[in-house]
């Protein structure tokens, strides 16, 4: 994973880095932006297809995640399209599970997925025209995640209150839900600019432009079984 951070900058800006960067990275290596990965022939030339998260499930599903809705209601929907929730999930969660169950595996040439919901975004500046939503994207190519970026919240009390329903979440069952870091939240105290962040993931990068199938082909020290007894 490489993590990099631009001050004055937001999620678009970064949006624009990363596509930049990774059709540089595939001409100096490949010398071209067209890769073949597998069964599919992939462009990695800018400008690449930004979609919002909601829009992407209604174009699969036709559920429409723009209107207002309770959790509970959020829920219902799931369960109307055999979409797999906790009784504890919220809206937000809810949005989420739809995207990974309906679209995900279906974005071939790389796609900016944004405006992800506020409940899987802890770090993430909230959307200013539905802050339901966050200033967030993620890169997807060949149906797999392969970078990370948001406008990076840097108000301390906001941020201190997303950790706190973190923690809430965490004690209803999600092990993903972060813990409070008091830390970074008085680190924010003494200011941050406006910032965007990006984390990109170099091996599943390295796979995608040299065509191997699994990270293991690309790893220096791959995790190796053990050998049984008798072996």
């Amino acid at each position: 994973m490489i993590e990099l951070y631009e001050a004055y900058a937001d999620y678009q800006d970064i949006m624009k880095l990363t596509e930049e960067l990774v059709a540089h990275i595939a001409r100096e290596v490949l010398g071209t932006t067209k890769v073949t990965y597998g069964e599919y022939e992939v462009d990695l030339e800018p400008k690449w297809k930004r979609v919002h998260m909601v829009d992407a499930i209604k174009e699969k599903t036709g559920v429409d995640f723009w209107k207002e809705m309770s959790d509970e209601e959020a829920r219902a929907i799931a369960k109307e399209h055999n979409v797999y929730v906790k009784e504890t999930m919220t809206f937000g969660h809810v949005v989420n599970e739809f995207f990974e169950q309906f679209v995900e595996e279906d974005l071939i040439q790389p796609t900016f997925i944004y405006g992800h919901p506020l409940a899987i975004s802890p770090l993430a500046k909230k959307n200013p025209e539905d802050p339901r939503f966050t200033d967030r994207f993620e890169l997807f190519i060949v149906g797999r995640e392969h970078a990370n970026a948001f406008t990076e919240l840097n108000d301390p009390i906001d941020q201190r209150e997303r950790f706190e329903q973190q923690l809430v979440e965490r004690e209803q069952g999600d092990d993903e839900a972060h813990m409070m870091d008091e830390d970074f939240v008085e680190a924010l105290e003494y200011g941050m600019p406006p910032t965007g962040g990006l984390g990109i993931g170099i091996d599943r990068l390295v796979m995608l432009l040299t065509n191997s199938p699994s990270i293991r082909d690309v790893l220096l020290f791959p995790q190796m079984r053990h050998r049984e007894q008798g072996e």
